[in-house]
């Protein structure tokens, strides 16, 4: 299976927010970790609580991810101020659906970003949703056995 995001690119702060924008799109839903902030670290970095605070000028923004941690469900919440959702169990999309109904976003209208393609990809795509690839955020730090596992799951990506 071959999977194509709409935007492949280096990190969260390589997305055109302002082409997101001139398409339509107002609502930004985020993969957590290696997305937004270090894998199992629980914080956000100051660049990137900049960054999203810049991001929720124009975007209703969102988190889904699969942890089920929940000591680090509960750190996480502790530093997050925009609606999150755990347990997703992406690439279902019961829960990622019932988040985006109780928060009056449509597929249209929302950008699914995430790192892994065969979880946030298909999920962002299963749900009808303009689709983000990012390398993971700390991908400078990550150990190469980790990167070797990245670099496999890409394969199945369309170029």
């Amino acid at each position: 299976m071959f999977i194509k995001p709409d935007y492949n690119l280096e990190n969260i702060y390589s997305i055109d927010l302002n082409e997101l924008k001139s398409q339509g799109i107002n609502a930004l839903l985020f993969d957590l970790d290696s997305t937004l902030m270090g894998s199992k670290t629980g914080y956000y970095t100051e660049k990137t609580l900049n960054w999203l605070n810049e991001v929720r000028k124009d975007f209703f923004i969102g988190v889904i991810s699969n942890n089920y941690n929940p000591e680090y469900m509960s750190k996480v919440e502790s530093c997050t101020d925009f609606p999150i959702v755990f347990e997703a169990h992406k690439p279902d999309v019961k829960v990622a659906k019932k988040f985006m109904e109780a928060n009056n976003l449509i597929p249209e209208n929302t950008c699914f970003v995430g790192d892994r393609p065969l979880t946030d990809i298909v999920c962002g795509k299963r749900l009808g949703c303009k689709t983000i690839l990012v390398d993971s955020i700390t991908a400078s730090i990550e150990k190469p056995i980790v990167r070797f596992a990245r670099w496999l799951e890409r394969l199945s990506i369309r170029k």
